[in-house]
């Protein structure tokens, strides 16, 4: 990893006697996608305002490239932030609001005109340098609002929900719109996002937050397959979770019987996941295979019956959703690419499930 642009260390926040921010430490890396990730609540936006300045801490310390900001105004910390709202100055043009930091800064005329065309052509809007934000569509405010944070090239930009108002395609255009913009300027961007799928597509690394602490810190592979608690795992993305208890550990792999029945091996990452522990063990719907059953093999190992009772196609992925009779065993769903093999399966039809003891993860209960 790169040399530290931002360290937080102890951070903390309080409103009376709630805890919007318990003491936090984190590090970013110049030129890290880091998104903060969490449910409403989970302190992700409060870290945010206290990195910008805009919020006040109880404790700890924020070094932006080595100097202490903790207690620094926003103007003073190199940051750039972009926000859901835009905040598009109404009564300026396109080029008067992208000038505005520059203006600020006490930038000469001509430089700043290099740099604001610099900036729009970033964005693809240099034809529109003439017009106001209400002559505008919501994207093109978005763009605008990232070409006026990115003029004055900081150290690190903020984006606080910066998609949330936006429809679903034009949300998905602008995430790669971000992901290019980050590439090319190789500046450091910390995103807030409730989105999951925002935050898997986007990052380099996720923070993923609750109640006002950081649960898991890593790349979106690592919180995907390797979830640290249940909270993690249910939290992103959708997963089959079966109740169970280890019987055997053999370094990171551990066997474990699920309602009496042997189901077969799981991964362990987390040591404190011995023989006899009660856990869950995680296993993603597109992990699973889904077989017609044959009433000659054993209901055991990574193998179960289930019933099917519901089948959803959403665009390209298919997915099933069974019931088994297995105690610890809930709803239990298979996803996968649409295609017509899907028509054989029918409403109430037992199918055989398996899935590989590579793609199941033990998670301390």
């Amino acid at each position: 990893m790169s040399a530290s642009n931002l360290h937080v260390e102890g951070l903390c926040k309080r409103y009376g006697d709630f805890v919007a921010l318990a003491p936090t430490n984190l590090e970013v890396a110049q030129g890290e996608f880091l998104t903060l990730l969490g449910p409403s609540g989970s302190g992700k936006t409060t870290l945010l305002s206290l990195i910008a300045g805009l919020a006040q801490p109880d404790g700890g310390t924020i070094r932006i490239n080595g100097t202490d900001v903790t207690w620094g105004a926003p103007y003073e910390r190199d940051i750039g932030m972009v926000f859901q709202n835009y905040a598009l100055f109404p009564h300026m043009t396109v080029a008067e609001n992208v000038a505005f930091p520059l203006q600020m800064r006490k930038v000469d005329a001509a430089t700043a005109r290099r740099k604001v065309a610099d900036a729009l052509e970033m964005v693809h809007l240099p034809h529109l340098a003439g017009r106001y934000p209400r002559e505008l569509s919501g994207g093109q405010q978005q763009r605008v609002a990232l070409a006026r944070c990115m003029v004055y090239r900081p150290s690190i930009i903020l984006m606080d929900e910066p998609l949330g108002a936006l429809d679903k395609k034009l949300r998905d255009h602008m995430q790669l719109e971000i992901k290019r913009i980050h590439r090319d300027l190789g500046t450091t961007i910390i995103y807030v996002t409730h989105d999951q799928e925002e935050a898997m597509t986007m990052s380099d690394r996720i923070c993923l937050m609750n109640a006002g602490s950081i649960t898991q810190l890593g790349t979106p592979a690592d919180l995907y397959f390797r979830p640290v608690n249940v909270f993690v795992a249910d939290f992103l993305g959708e997963s089959n979770l079966l109740d169970a208890t280890v019987t055997h550990r053999d370094g990171e792999q551990v066997r474990v019987g699920v309602g009496g029945a042997d189901r077969g091996h799981a991964m362990a990452y987390d040591m404190d996941v011995r023989p006899g522990a009660h856990v869950k063990v995680m296993i993603r719907p597109q992990n699973v295979r889904v077989e017609p059953d044959g009433h000659d093999m054993p209901d055991s190992g990574e193998t179960m019956r289930a019933k099917l009772t519901d089948i959803m196609v959403t665009g390209g992925m298919t997915k099933l959703y069974l019931q088994s009779q297995a105690q610890g065993v809930e709803e239990f769903v298979a996803a996968f690419p649409t295609n017509r093999l899907g028509e054989r399966y029918e409403i109430g039809q037992t199918l055989r499930l398996r899935w590989s003891a590579a793609d199941a993860v033990a998670i301390a209960g």
